[in-house]
């Protein structure tokens, strides 16, 4: 009798848990499949304002670039959508996503001419953030709010100076001269380092081109416009870097004329949605300790 009550009571558990993860399955395909279904159906016929939310630092792991890419397709296909407001709250980072995001939205805004997008700065729109809310209509700011830094920078480490009291020797082999260029654990090349230079004098270039394209006549003649300094709303304003003072609320309501808000930022994929949802941390891997950066 006790081995028919034990055997009993381990199955009963096999079937609690078995009913556990169905329901947590139903619970995860339900989050995949029907939630994106009910951020389409919120968008209605009703005339409102799109909003894309482009937040914090801009690279291939948060994928903010086709993130905003996405959304704004959403949003033009929306017959409801009278205009865009890319919400930005990011010091920057990739100047390859930053260019790409900048060509679509110039390229979209061609093929949707009669709905505005405009950037809505709230606490920095700094550097690459900037590159991108240049391609926008318009960009209002706070006056407390951080935008400008056009520059470009490239940072590392040099560890030839611990490693010589440590008595620790580098061996490194390459095939090409400059095969190993920037690598932290050599001393530093001067050729190398010219070389580096020109290539970030070239993408500043390209951010500075991209920046006159997108804001035309309205940037004044400032010389430290394009040093990679940076100003707050008030200062930028006046220097053509901003357009006015505003918030979400007041674009949309005073500017577009249509205060209903319907966010159209796209959800992260599969994998980030499912280990944020069962607090699991996917490993992000090892940032490169030399790479080129807008921030």
């Amino acid at each position: 009798m006790s081995a028919l009550t034990e055997q009993r009571r381990a199955r009963q558990w096999r079937i609690f848990f078995r009913l556990i993860w169905l329901l947590l399955t139903l619970t995860l395909l339900w989050a995949i499949f029907f939630r994106d279904n009910e951020k389409v159906d919120a968008l209605s016929s009703r005339e409102h304002t799109a909003l894309i939310n482009l937040d914090g630092v801009i690279d291939s792991q948060s994928d903010i670039a086709n993130k905003l890419i996405d959304g704004l397709e959403a949003a033009y296909k929306d017959n409801g959508t009278k205009g865009v407001i890319i919400r930005a709250n990011s010091p920057g980072g990739s100047p390859v996503l930053s260019g790409l995001a900048y060509d679509e939205i110039r390229r979209l805004r061609k093929l949707h001419p009669t709905i505005p997008v405009y950037v809505v700065v709230e606490d920095v729109c700094a550097s690459g953030c900037y590159y991108i809310a240049s391609a926008a209509d318009k960009i209002f700011v706070d006056k407390a709010s951080i935008i400008g830094s056009i520059g470009v920078l490239q940072d590392g480490f040099g560890f030839t100076g611990a490693m010589a009291k440590l008595g620790v020797e580098r061996r490194l082999l390459t095939a090409g001269q400059n095969k190993a260029m920037g690598d932290p654990f050599s001393p530093v090349n001067p050729k190398q380092q010219e070389i580096v230079k020109t290539l970030l004098n070239d993408i500043h270039q390209q951010f500075i081109t991209a920046v006159k394209q997108g804001r035309g006549n309205r940037l004044k003649a400032d010389p430290d416009m394009f040093s990679g300094r940076i100003w707050i709303g008030e200062q930028g304003v006046p220097l053509g870097l901003a357009d006015g003072l505003g918030n979400v609320r007041s674009v949309a309501r005073d500017i577009i004329k249509a205060d209903k808000l319907v966010d159209v930022t796209p959800e992260d994929d599969i994998t980030r949605r499912v280990a944020r949802r069962f607090g699991v941390s996917l490993g992000e891997g090892f940032r490169s300790l030399f790479e080129t950066r807008l921030f």
